[in-house]
């Protein structure tokens, strides 16, 4: 009876089993199935996911697979935390000068300060390589100058109007700027121990001279240059800077011509340059030998041999006796001087041996 109730069981059990091997059609529902629930508003359409899926396939994540490959490794130490670098020092605002000191007028680049060694030295220093012409020509400096910002922009207006003015009185253009000296630290005339020149500051410049577009080179201190030229120069320079110094102001600047900013009492200005005449092409000779023909000299008489001192007399000719009388012919007329013979000069009276002896006597 039990196995009965067995079979009858197992036999129940797998009757579905054999039908869903035979097909759906052979399936007998015995029980009410239950329909799926309806698909809430917010859950996302099917198609999108599928378009989202096939752009961006799932791909695991890389560095976390690289973590996990790693092995585990002891904590280290907590590092202190780096100290914040310093901001780089911002530059420091262009002065006015600098401002105004454009490629248009000048090509002058800044330089780094000067520091020493002692005063030596400046700030808002410049390189003067060329100064620009009003019609757009460069003058170029040679060599290039070092000096600070306002000596640069001087000698630029300079150049910029009256070496352009007096150049063209010429004819021509200015093409170079002949620099004899700009920065250097050195002492007044380059003695040791004198006060610093405004060399060492670079605010001088020594000016060799300059040259013209058509070739002519123009020395400030040529001799042989006109002299209305180079005292047209002077009045200009003199009239711009504070120190002017050329021949003749020392033997120092012989060969060139200082101009500096140097600053005075009461704007006090200092100009020595003497534009000197050419020099004689051939040097003098000693005197020549005194022609025959030449007047007698004066001969001033002597006072032991009587006369008052200090009066002249004409040295007599020798064929005339001294205070004689010219002999007449018989026709009361005096005769040729060259038929008739010379007659010896008469001495002058000789003093008394004993006069100045009297003379004291009776004083």
């Amino acid at each position: 009876m039990a196995t009965a109730v067995i079979l009858l069981v197992l036999a129940a059990w797998g009757a579905p089993a054999r039908a869903a091997r035979r097909g759906p059609q052979a399936v007998m529902v015995t029980g009410k199935i239950p329909l799926p629930q309806p698909r809430p508003a917010e859950a996302p359409n099917g198609e999108e996911e599928k378009s989202t899926e096939e752009a961006a396939p799932a791909t695991p994540d890389k560095p976390a697979q690289e973590q996990a490959a790693k092995p585990a490794q002891p904590d280290k130490p907590a590092q202190p935390d780096k100290p914040a670098q310093p901001d780089k020092p911002a530059a420091p605002p262009q002065s006015a000068c600098r401002v105004a000191l454009t490629e248009e007028i000048a090509i002058a680049p800044s330089i780094p300060p000067i520091r020493g060694p002692g005063a030596c030295g400046g700030e808002d220093l410049v390189r003067l390589e060329a100064i620009v012409l009003p019609d757009k020509h460069k003058v170029t400096v040679n060599p290039p100058a070092t000096l600070r910002c306002s000596m640069a922009s001087a000698i630029a207006d300079w150049v910029r109007t009256d070496v352009v003015s007096i150049a063209a009185g010429l004819g021509s253009e200015p093409a170079v700027l002949e620099n004899f000296d700009s920065y250097e630290c050195r002492g007044f005339n380059r003695i040791p121990g004198a006060h610093l020149s405004e060399h060492g500051r670079a605010n001088a410049l020594d000016v060799g001279g300059f040259k013209l577009v058509n070739g002519r080179a123009i020395t400030l201190t040529d001799r042989t240059v006109p002299r209305e030229l180079r005292e047209q120069v002077l009045h200009s320079v003199c009239a711009r800077f504070m120190t002017v110094l050329g021949p003749d102001s020392d033997w120092y600047h012989e060969e060139h011509i200082h101009l500096d900013l140097m600053e005075r009492r009461n704007n006090y200005k200092t100009c020595q340059w003497d534009v000197l005449d050419p020099l004689p092409n051939i040097a003098p000779l000693l005197p020549a030998v005194r022609p025959q023909e030449a007047p007698p000299r004066e001969v001033a008489k002597d006072e032991d041999k009587g006369g008052d001192s200090g009066t002249h007399a004409k040295a007599a000719p020798a064929d005339k006796a001294v205070g004689e009388p010219e002999p007449a012919d018989g026709n009361g007329a005096a005769p040729d001087t060259d038929d008739t013979a010379a007659a010896p000069a008469a001495p002058p009276p000789a003093p008394a041996k004993n006069a100045r002896k009297k003379r004291r006597k009776e004083k």
